[in-house]
């Protein structure tokens, strides 16, 4: 059971270091956005990132995660681990792709987000559907 936590919090954290990078351009049709999510959580990744290149908006630096595992099903041999991060978005902005500048003058900060992490037929591990709450709430 600890190997299957383990490769679900790697699919997670690698769900959020892909987004980073595609949304360095927004690039919402980045390869790399599949390897660790699927589903709604990929929908979800793509669909942000279209907004953004729509808007002109790109999102410079990174988050900061604190991931756990808060439950795995079966408890046995889990297919499905659920996480809980207070994941802080301080120093992971978004800025207009023209000139550099703050999007808005909201700041980042610490954020509760709960994945579904589910074991592919593949044998792999992704990120099926995440949720992040609003700032301060955890």
């Amino acid at each position: 059971m600890d190997k299957a936590k383990q490769a679900a919090l790697v699919a997670y954290r690698g769900m959020w270091q892909d987004f980073v990078s595609a949304g360095t351009t927004s690039d919402w049709q980045s390869p790399k956005l599949g390897q660790y999510a699927t589903g709604i959580a990929l929908t979800n990744l793509s669909r942000s990132l279209y907004a953004d290149h729509y808007n002109g908006l790109v999102t410079k630096g990174e988050p900061v995660l604190n991931p756990s595992v808060s439950s795995a099903d079966p408890s046995d041999d889990p297919t499905k681990i659920i996480i809980a991060d207070c994941g802080d978005s301080t120093h992971w902005l978004k800025y207009r792709a023209d000139n550099g500048q703050l999007a808005d003058n909201e700041p980042g900060g610490h954020q509760l987000i709960n994945a579904i992490v589910q074991k592919q037929a593949d044998g792999s591990w992704k990120v099926y559907d995440y949720g992040v709450h609003d700032v301060g709430s955890c």
